[in-house]
């Protein structure tokens, strides 16, 4: 009996298109970090807590965000209680607070730039961080689960080809330790007219599946006339076996969100969210539900009313 549960738990995992760089040794490590992450459906709900560098302080205390914000361990709570794929931060973080919470399955972003120099003074870039030998290192002696890496690329800048490089050897590396990828794109620099359209979004996420990324993070396109979500399947074709998916942005109304996330991966055909400050700037009672109701459209195709529903369970709140 033991052994036909062992082989109908086996027919139900996500098969998992290991690519050629993953070294035979370590195939099952990928594939089990690979199944954390699309939570074995093949759907990404990632936490992203990358925040503390992009945007500085600005999206953890003011008007309408909650004053427990302003505590980095507040990321962590949530990503602890809440139901996620992986939380992605930076290392210096997961150092910092990873003992208390060992539960999570990390994905951790090697590079990062502040939001101060601007796009008019210098074309942005964004450089390594750390090396994968101390990932390796560092996972291998925190113990923690750590499922994958994280990567930011600005195609247009004059300064691409250095996060190009960087980016298709982080990788390479990565897979040669079992670790899934994951690359924040987007268009940006003086070259870059308009960094939301829809067709060079696509060129984007073409882009980063040549780099041999597992997914790819793009923003969501911007369309003055026709479907959004319809346009937005143009990234998801050209990226291939390469899952789209989509950050979270600015604020905005709870059914609004899960609307646009729905319309994401049932016409658009994207892989999930990465969502950022609409969960962590909610207090965290608040915030755990509204992440479990992304991950309800996310993972379980759940509609935006059974979405809403776990979203203002036990709350006053109508979003």
């Amino acid at each position: 009996m033991e052994e036909a549960n062992k082989k109908k738990d086996e027919g139900n995992m996500l098969e998992v298109h290991v690519p050629l760089d993953v070294p035979a040794g370590v195939r099952d490590t990928y594939i089990n970090n690979y199944r954390i992450l699309t939570n074995n459906v093949g759907r990404v709900m990632l936490m992203a807590g990358d925040q503390k560098v992009e945007h500085l302080n600005d999206d953890f205390v003011g008007p309408g965000i909650s004053s427990e914000d302003a505590n980095p361990e507040h990321l962590f709570q949530i990503a602890s209680a809440a139901r996620i794929g992986a939380f992605a931060t930076h290392l210096g973080l997961i150092a910092r607070y990873g003992a208390d919470y060992p539960d999570i399955p990390y994905l951790v972003k090697l590079n990062g730039k502040t939001n101060l120099v601007k796009t008019d003074q210098r074309d942005p870039v964004s450089r390594q961080w750390h090396t994968l030998e101390q990932l390796a290192r560092f996972r291998e002696q925190s113990g923690l689960k750590i499922v994958g890496i994280g990567y930011t690329i600005y195609p247009g800048s004059e300064c691409e080809y250095e996060m190009l490089t960087e980016a298709s050897r982080l990788v390479f590396e990565a897979h040669q330790i079992g670790l899934v990828t994951v690359l924040w794109a987007y268009p940006r620099g003086q070259a870059v007219a308009e960094e939301l359209d829809p067709h060079l979004i696509a060129g984007i996420a073409a882009v980063a599946a040549s780099l041999g990324t597992d997914v790819v993070k793009v923003n969501y396109p911007l369309v003055k006339d026709g479907n959004v979500a319809e346009r937005f399947r143009e990234a998801v074709l050209a990226a291939g076996r390469t899952k789209v998916i989509c950050a979270g942005g600015k604020g905005v109304k709870a059914e609004e969100f899960l609307t646009r996330l729905h319309e994401q991966i049932h016409i658009s055909g994207a892989a999930g969210n990465a969502t950022g400050r609409n969960i962590h700037q909610l207090p965290l009672e608040e915030a755990v539900r509204f992440c479990n109701a992304i991950y309800a459209v996310s993972v379980e195709n759940k509609t935006v009313a059974e979405a809403l529903a776990i979203f203002h369970r036990g709350s006053n709140e109508r979003g």
